[in-house]
């Protein structure tokens, strides 16, 4: 790998959502993430550990997106369902399971893993599917 600059980590990912309203409802309801952007066209949410949630409203950013910095955010955009996975504490497991069963969303599936984590998935409103993942999914986690 020599050559290749370094990365530090993922800073954000998008997901693409058909009522912005109501993916950054839930998203906040569910997963407590603080709302620190917010347009006509996208909500930026503050994911604890410094990763960032972009929830960005189909369709919305099919042409560049002018910015004060001088350019302009190239035009993108996605659909259909996705997956995105958070990562829990070990000893959190049975409280977020308590949690979504007081929001009423229902674990689609439970896996534990061979490295003894374990992973609930569960839906965001728009059928991408969430992961919630303990220590022991990946060598790294």
């Amino acid at each position: 790998m020599s050559g290749i600059p370094r990365l530090s980590h993922l800073l954000e990912t998008s997901v693409y959502v058909r009522d912005l309203d109501r993916a950054q409802a839930f998203y906040q309801d569910v997963f407590g993430f603080e709302l620190f952007l917010r347009d006509e066209r996208m909500a930026g949410l503050a994911i604890p550990g410094a990763s960032i949630l972009l929830l960005f409203l189909r369709g919305a950013s099919n042409a560049p997106t002018p910015t004060d910095g001088g350019g302009d955010i190239p035009a993108h955009d996605g659909g259909g369902s996705v997956h995105l996975c958070f990562a829990i504490p070990l000893g959190e497991l049975a409280a977020w399971e308590a949690h979504l069963d007081a929001k009423a969303i229902t674990a689609e599936s439970r896996i534990t893993w061979p490295r003894g984590g374990v992973s609930l998935y569960v839906r965001d409103p728009d059928d991408s599917l969430v992961e919630l993942a303990t220590p022991g999914l990946w060598p790294s986690w």
